[in-house]
């Protein structure tokens, strides 16, 4: 076992990586809307520059630290590839469909989601205390989408809640693998670069006001803020994790209402307060639960 030194070094380092990776994902949508580019394009490129990425960091930990990290592992790697590329998809259709605050509200179902599957898939069975979240966050969701109809963001809506329910399944199927997937997401970026070039018909077809941005975005947000949210786990506890994934939620609608004064409807903020509320309460709850867990297995000095 650890000592106590170690481990707090350890739980600090962990604490650090994690909130970096989410802060850095907070502004994943802000860039792909200042690149000013349509739908398909912004899809195609996006996801290229986020493979090539992935594949210069899986060739450096090959060659360089020898580390022999399987491309795509077996038929749950294709799976999850596929998950991950379906789901990349129907993110993008809704970031062009309905509004930011609206998509990282629903997309904030995510947990939900895995726990649901989780139950059905593992054997896992969540806790009265998840039931309750849900139930909150089912108005929350329901309260959204009924001004995303007056407003014309219903596709977009059910779109991210897709792309929830989609990312849900890839993050379920991978837990049960119990195997090595942190490049999934990354080479999963191929197939949506694909789809979009179809959709596009050439490269000439292309439009990009403002590709910087998306450069940035697709080279290095995505692939730095995915590893560092890959690798909090290996410090900290999943509960802890989970709450940096918060941030987007939180944070990403305040960007675009700076960046572009698109403020969230009056509707839109009390579902999405709805949301956050019951994730953040469920997640103090799964946080204190973990602790408790930890305090009742670490060895006592004899009185």
């Amino acid at each position: 076992m650890q000592d106590p030194l170690r481990q707090a070094a350890n739980h600090r380092k962990g604490l650090l990586i994690t909130a970096f990776g989410g802060l850095l994902l907070t502004i994943d949508i802000p860039l792909i809307r200042l690149s000013q580019g349509e739908v398909w394009s912004v899809l195609a490129v996006r996801s290229a520059l986020t493979f090539c990425a992935a594949i210069i960091a899986w060739s450096v930990i090959r060659v360089i630290f020898k580390r022999n990290i399987a491309f795509i592992p077996g038929k749950t790697g294709l799976m999850v590839v596929a998950l991950y590329a379906t789901a990349a998809v129907t993110f993008m259709l809704a970031v062009f469909n309905t509004t930011t605050a609206n998509l990282v509200f629903i997309l904030a179902f995510n947990p939900m989601f895995s726990a649901l599957l989780a139950w059905w898939l593992v054997g896992e069975k969540p806790k009265p205390q998840t039931f309750a979240a849900m139930i909150a966050m089912v108005l929350g969701v329901l309260l959204i989408v009924s001004d995303g109809i007056k407003a014309g963001n219903l596709s977009g809506d059910l779109l991210a809640f897709a792309s929830s329910f989609i990312l849900a399944g890839a993050i379920t199927v991978s837990r049960k693998a119990r195997t090595d997937l942190g490049f999934a997401p990354l080479f999963a970026a191929i197939v949506p670069s694909i789809v979009g070039m179809v959709m596009l018909g050439s490269p000439s077809n292309l439009v990009l006001e403002e590709p910087v941005w998306l450069v940035l975005n697709g080279a290095v947000i995505i692939p730095i803020a995915f590893w560092c949210l890959a690798t909090g786990p290996k410090y900290i506890s999943g509960p802890e994790v989970a709450m940096f994934y918060l941030l987007e939620t939180i944070l990403a609608p305040i960007w675009i209402w700076m960046i572009f004064a698109e403020a969230p409807t009056v509707i839109g903020l009390i579902g999405g307060a709805i949301i956050v509320t019951a994730l953040v309460s469920h997640s103090l709850w799964q946080l204190s639960t973990h602790r408790r867990a930890v305090r009742t297995l670490a060895p006592r000095h004899p009185v």
